[in-house]
């Protein structure tokens, strides 16, 4: 297939871009692309609604890049995610497919818990794109070390998160400084009543974009499994052994039991990494760059890891702890079978936590099944092997 001939080229995506996903095997545009990037492209402002793991961030991404002005030395893209994991892994998209397409876009990471000095240095090399937390690019934008009036276009990634309660203060801070009138665009995997009215607010003509997929991804298999809430971390390596998954995310509710799990699974040699809140931006990204390169096998890791992020090889998710709020369950299941690929999310669950199952049921529209262990291996309840 030639680069004239891609699908993506129809849309409209140059050739420079085309290039530079198909070398990261990127040759057919998933629906959110396919709807997205045309209008995006002219410049319009958008809303981005598809499930996890559908290609949101490159649905925006490629038509921006494509709408820069590279003899421009000014910042044209603000790009904003409500957690330094989620702009950490949209910034390394930008450089990527920079880097790929062979394109003079300079992009820039702007996160709290590192080095402000540094940053603002690297703000006079005027990047074309921005990617940051909220509270760190509204504080450069209020010293003046970032100048926003060069920019045309401003993301919300992961907007149901970032449209709400004291964030939303400091949005509105951002685009204020801005000149009037930027392309809006706003991506997420739900929606909420509250984002929306705020995403009307702001952007009233802005497009909806439902590529006609589902809520919940039908590539995922949803199990559970009942035991002792003293024995789950026993449960959880017996199910390591038996499934043996290529890579696993274990979510807990709280600190504590994912560092006890963390440090349970090294105890008994299993290769494993944890994400944890506290950790600095550089122990966050190695956690993260050990999990993609296969160093760790199973990332454990509180909900700051259930949003947005995007690990393509994780087959199997487990709750440690089973999330009170559907929502939350979606997210933590959304980890796996992305683009395309089969997923596992399994959730262990106490007698007292079964309540839990008829609420996913219900509010998500899926079908939980009961598992247990026999002989080493994880089986159905009255049923034959479930790996």
């Amino acid at each position: 297939m030639t680069e004239s001939s891609s699908p993506f080229a129809q849309l409209g995506v140059p050739p420079a871009l085309v290039a530079a996903i198909a070398r990261q095997n990127a040759t057919e545009p998933t629906p959110i692309q396919t709807a997205a990037i045309p209008p995006l492209l002219e410049g319009k402002h958008a809303v981005l609604n598809a499930e996890t793991g559908t290609g949101k961030t490159l649905a925006y991404l490629l038509p921006l890049f494509a709408r820069l002005d590279l003899t421009a030395a000014a910042t044209q893209v603000i790009i904003l995610a409500p957690t330094h994991e989620l702009a950490l892994q949209i910034h390394r998209q930008c450089t990527d497919l920079a880097q790929f397409s062979k394109m003079a876009v300079k992009s820039l990471l702007l996160i709290g818990g590192t080095s402000v000095e540094r940053q603002v240095d690297k703000l006079k090399n005027n990047p074309h794109v921005v990617v940051g937390s909220p509270g760190r690019v509204r504080d450069l934008i209020s010293t003046r070390k970032l100048k926003p009036a060069g920019v045309r276009a401003v993301v919300f990634d992961e907007a149901d998160r970032l449209l709400v309660g004291e964030t939303l203060v400091v949005i509105r801070a951002i685009l204020a400084a801005c000149p009037k009138g930027p392309q809006l665009v706003f991506a997420s995997a739900t929606e909420q009543a509250e984002a929306s009215a705020i995403i009307a607010e702001l952007s009233p003509g802005a497009e909806v974009l439902r590529p006609g997929t589902a809520a919940v991804n039908e590539n995922i298999a949803h199990v559970y499994l009942v035991c002792e809430q003293r024995d789950k971390l026993k449960f959880l390596r017996q199910m390591l052994n038996a499934l043996e998954p290529p890579r696993a995310l274990v979510f807990a509710n709280d600190n504590q039991l994912a560092e006890r799990a963390t440090a349970d699974l090294d105890y008994h040699q299993v290769p494993v990494t944890e994400l944890h809140p506290d950790f600095g931006k550089l122990d966050r990204k190695q956690a993260m760059d050990d999990f993609r390169a296969g160093r760790a096998l199973v990332m454990v890791a509180s909900d700051m890891a259930a949003r947005g992020l995007d690990f393509p090889a994780v087959t199997h998710v487990f709750n440690l702890d089973a999330p009170m709020q559907p929502r939350a369950y979606l997210h933590r299941a959304g980890r796996t079978g992305r683009a395309g690929n089969k997923g596992t999310a399994i959730t262990l669950l106490t007698e007292d936590e079964l309540r839990l199952v008829k609420r996913y049921e219900k509010d998500l529209g899926i079908e939980l099944h009961r598992v247990r262990m026999r002989e080493g291996r994880l089986v159905p309840v009255g049923g034959p092997s479930a790996d």
